[in-house]
């Protein structure tokens, strides 16, 4: 454990201090291998930083990502920049669960607990995506990386607001887009990358399931309308969907059936 997370008996430091250090550190490594959380927690004892911390190796972009097509993937390097750009996201995810569990250090302890469950699991799933790059002949830092989702989810000023945007908005939308990727890698006759797709997916039904429990928790159900109206502006539904409504997978996350209906049918209103 690196020398800030511990003290000078060399017991673990708070939970809350490992967040903080996983978020800022510039450590390829711990952020690839962070290992065990602490158990001991202090909430307060850290503050939610503003932005995270980039390793060298990370090559960042405000430029718009490059548009890929289903046919662009039989290019080895097409794959491999994909698959990063998935990296990254992982890695973004990882460190904004750990970012609300200082933001809102006043929530439940369930909550709580599940967000450094769901950090885990995007730790996990970083691994899997650089299997495939490296397996393409590429590695970390091989493209650059932009981040999309700090620009947006420290706006969330409540519990509330965190868990209508990540678990119900932006991993909802992924039940879909992991689908659809899965069905361009295989195409493309990359069926350990489609693999990997699917299996993001169906993980990420339970991370849908656990916002969607605590939307419903502290706003008294779920309907589409609260659930707009949570969304910090000047975000929409317009980016939580895909082309196509995984409707199984989104009744399994635990939305209501008139949620989904809403949600395809909703149109901006300037189109």
């Amino acid at each position: 454990m690196p020398e800030l997370l511990t003290n000078r008996t060399s017991e673990p430091l708070s939970l809350e201090v490992w967040a903080h250090h996983y978020i800022t550190t510039c450590d390829l490594e711990f952020k690839r291998l962070p290992g065990k959380e602490p158990t001991l927690s202090q909430p307060g004892s850290a503050q939610a930083p503003s932005c995270p911390g980039r390793p060298k190796e990370l090559r960042l972009t405000t430029e718009k990502p490059r548009t890929f097509k289903p046919g662009s993937l039989i290019a080895a390097r097409s794959r491999a920049e994909l698959n990063h750009k998935f990296w990254h996201h992982e890695l973004q995810a990882a460190e904004l669960f750990l970012w609300a569990l200082l933001r809102f250090s006043d929530a439940e302890p369930e909550f709580r607990r599940g967000l450094v469950k769901i950090f885990h699991d995007e730790v996990r799933h970083m691994a899997l995506y650089e299997e495939r790059i490296a397996a393409d002949g590429f590695m970390i830092g091989s493209f650059a990386v932009r981040d999309w989702f700090w620009d947006r989810l420290p706006s969330c000023a409540t519990k509330v607001q965190f868990v209508a945007l990540m678990g119900m908005g932006l991993e909802a939308a992924n039940l879909e887009h992991t689908a659809r990727f899965a069905q361009w890698f295989r195409a493309a006759g990359d069926e350990a990358s489609a693999q990997v797709q699917e299996r993001v997916g169906r993980e990420e039904i339970a991370h849908v399931r656990f916002a969607n429990h605590w939307f419903a928790e502290w706003s008294g159900g779920i309907t589409f309308a609260a659930w707009k109206a949570a969304l910090p502006a000047p975000l929409s539904p317009l980016l939580m969907r895909g082309k196509t409504l995984a409707r199984q997978r989104r009744l399994k996350a635990q939305f209501p059936a008139a949620f989904i209906d809403e949600l395809a049918a909703w149109q901006p209103e300037d189109a």
